[in-house]
């Protein structure tokens, strides 16, 4: 799961690490934005790993976790980042991603829904940082949007696992956290659904959605009466924004 995470972009289609080799001349720079990141990486997985076990009881699946996504992202960061600095945009999205790596300590220990919903609304209240300090230190890039896009669907997948795993919503809860992996798997046996998808403000919306759905889920003050009709609801939209985009590309490759 972790691997195709971090495998397909927005647009359901190109993998994170670009083919497309850096010339010979690769600055000494863009080294050094690898060992920053390498460093942070170290520093992250020892809190994630000393949170994990004084909040949940075991650090070995938040490390695992980590490690698995840390080690996919510096390969996408050697191969497809073209600046050469990491910059604060990508330090925030690796925090993010630690966060959510930290959150998988839940979904086999026992019900801590505040601890729980706490971890999720500062990790999702992060998102959109990353970009606007990207943006304002002229160091976007597809690498950049791509670990924040991926972090975000990770954070929705961790959180379906939670709520499955503690009964609080049915297995229906599934369809938040793992339509968007559905999708690309049915892409892998029907070539007309990998095809590029512009940009659409409809689905970015319902992401958002989707995302403040689980959250509010995750939340102990949610009344329990309201709990299935707001995944109902979310779920209903999620699928309706994969029927409009499968249709799309079905009817470009006929």
């Amino acid at each position: 799961m972790i691997l195709t995470v971090f495998r397909v972009v927005e647009k359901r289609k190109v993998t994170m690490i670009e083919t497309k080799p850096y010339p010979d001349n690769r600055t000494w720079q863009l080294s050094r934005a690898t060992v920053v990141f390498a460093w942070l990486v170290a520093g992250l997985l020892v809190a994630v790993g000393v949170l994990g076990f004084a909040l949940f009881g075991s650090p070995v699946l938040p490390v695992i976790v980590f490690c698995l996504i840390s080690t996919v992202c510096l390969f996408g960061l050697l191969h497809s980042y073209p600046h050469d600095v990491l910059g604060t945009c990508n330090v925030v999205t690796l925090i993010r991603t630690a966060l959510v790596a930290l959150l998988t300590g839940a979904i086999f220990a026992p019900s801590a829904p505040w601890l729980v919903f706490g971890i999720a609304v500062i990790a999702f209240s992060s998102d959109g940082l990353d970009g606007w300090l990207a943006r304002r230190s002229a160091l976007t890039s597809v690498f950049g949007a791509r670990f924040d896009m991926e972090a975000d669907a990770l954070l929705g997948a961790v959180l379906a696992l939670i709520l499955s795993a503690h009964g609080t919503v049915g297995p229906s809860i599934l369809v938040l956290g793992f339509s968007r992996y559905v999708f690309v798997a049915f892409g892998w046996v029907w070539p007309a659904l990998q095809g590029e998808l512009s940009e659409s403000y409809r689905r970015k919306t319902i992401c958002v959605v989707q995302i403040a759905s689980l959250i509010a889920l995750v939340c102990p003050l949610t009344p329990a009466v309201l709990l299935p009709w707001i995944a109902a609801g979310a779920a209903a939209l999620l699928l309706f924004s994969f029927a409009v985009d499968a249709w799309t590309l079905v009817r470009r490759a006929a």
